[in-house]
């Protein structure tokens, strides 16, 4: 009878890499979850749930997104001040114009676990309404999709 062990990856074997994600014509909803996946580390062979095993992801072209049917006119963004009648609620369109890469955040977001790993994890994020980043240095590949 084997015995079978499981694998869990240490914080110091994992190396993290850096990709280039362009949104240009992407659907919101299956763009952020793919995003999603690579921040956590699951298209890794060893992935550890526990454990920050993902990749730096930058997104360019926030702005140019596609969101499919009426959401354009319809998705609402909700925030409240934390004072009495301090609910706001802006639509998608509005969004878009005036802080394009809050679209792509909030999916991404909600697609990450919500707790300290999450906030960990998210911070690996980083997106930008037109197409220059100032990450050339780290030498990011190209994400396919």
């Amino acid at each position: 009878m084997a015995i079978m062990k499981t694998y869990s990856a240490k914080s110091e074997e994992i190396e993290k890499e850096w990709f280039v994600a362009d949104a240009e014509g992407q659907t919101l909803g299956r763009f952020a979850s793919k995003i999603a996946q690579v921040l956590r580390g699951k298209h890794k062979p060893a992935f550890t749930p526990h454990v920050d095993m993902g990749d730096f992801v930058i997104v360019v072209n926030a702005e140019k997104i596609r969101v499919s049917g009426r959401k354009e006119k319809q998705k609402q963004y909700f925030s409240h001040s934390g004072y009495p009648g301090g609910t706001k609620f802006l639509d998608l369109h509005l969004v878009r114009q005036r802080h394009p890469e809050r679209i792509v955040l909030s999916a991404v977001k909600g697609m990450l676990p919500h707790n300290r790993l999450g906030k960990k994890i998210f911070k690996q994020l980083k997106v930008y309404a037109g197409a220059d980043h100032p990450h050339q240095a780290q030498n990011p590949r190209i994400m396919e999709f």
